[in-house]
């Protein structure tokens, strides 16, 4: 499949991966991975939200890959991944899975991280031994783990069941987005990005975004209407960073407050003031400096525990 059109130059353009491979999920979806940085580097994998796709973490991998192996996938049926029948959080566990098993010698771990519905996958995985065996550490990014419509601010309305409802309808909406327009732009921004967003990082979300096919956005958006993952928070025993904006109209702070109160390991809750749902583009130094010291906290103490 061919490389889809995003931004071509500066921090947020895609960077070229070392090497491309093939994840085969449980139901034979089958997924785009990148690998960047070399082979035996302290590895980080990184599974990206609704609508997105590898390129949302251009930053991160330009600013890891240098030192780190950083391995991106496609969520199906976003970028480079086919779309597939099967839209539930089971099948992006089993997806999650195939990519650590793909990607990683048996027995190797790496910090796994996820923003928006990526986290949402990362905590479907829990309880799945081969996330145990692959994940030393884990970054929830602007997620959450229910109750995503209901507490949504994306209107302008009074919480309640009216809200709920037009939430619901706005973001399972079929009507595509179309072209990457001025007006365009400031819609996504006001939906999902905080009011100080500089325009490159809102040019680079909105081309992400606005890639991604209409049936694919639909069908995900009705699993996150429906989510409910709180049982397998109390699964995710790894230690856990949290990250969430103070101004996420998506998931809400409310989220990660709850995720760091409920998670049986977490390791901190950051607070990005004035920050909206797309912390990896908005806050791109905050989100690459926690993966680092996620890695030097946990990643190299589980490689030496291996050592003989």
């Amino acid at each position: 499949m061919s490389r889809p059109r995003h931004v071509l130059s500066g921090p947020y353009a895609p960077p070229v991966a070392r090497r491309e491979l093939v994840a085969v999920s449980a139901d034979g979806a089958r997924l785009h991975v990148e690998v960047h940085g070399e082979q035996g580097a302290p590895a980080v994998v990184l599974a990206h939200g609704w609508t997105c796709s590898t390129a949302f973490w251009a930053a991160q991998i330009r600013a890891l890959a240098a030192t780190h192996r950083v391995v991106a996938y496609d969520q199906r049926g976003h970028g480079r991944s086919p779309a597939a029948r099967t839209h539930t959080t089971t099948a992006l566990a089993d997806d999650l899975v195939a990519v650590l098993e793909a990607a990683l010698a048996p027995g190797e771990r790496a910090v796994v991280a996820g923003h928006s519905m990526g986290g949402m996958t990362i905590m479907a995985a829990a309880a799945r031994p081969e996330f145990a065996e692959h994940a030393a550490a884990a970054l929830l990014c602007s997620t959450g783990s229910s109750r995503l419509v209901a507490e949504a601010q994306v209107l302008p309305v009074r919480a309640g069941r009216a809200r709920t409802r037009l939430t619901g309808a706005v973001l399972g909406s079929r009507a595509p987005l179309g072209p990457v327009t001025p007006v365009a732009r400031k819609i996504l921004k006001y939906a999902t990005m905080g009011p100080g967003s500089a325009p490159d990082k809102v040019e680079a979300c909105a081309r992400i975004v606005h890639a991604c096919p209409t049936g694919v956005r639909h069908a995900w958006s009705r699993v996150l209407e429906g989510l409910d993952l709180d049982a397998d928070v109390a699964r995710l025993a790894v230690p856990t960073a949290v990250i969430g904006g103070t101004a996420d109209r998506l998931t809400p702070i409310v989220h990660a407050r709850g995720l760091a109160a409920a998670l049986p390991n977490c390791v901190g809750l950051t607070e990005l003031t004035g920050m909206g749902h797309m912390t990896p583009v908005e806050a791109p130094e905050v989100v690459t400096g926690a993966l680092r010291e996620l890695t030097e906290l946990y990643l190299d103490t589980t490689e030496k525990e291996k050592t003989p």
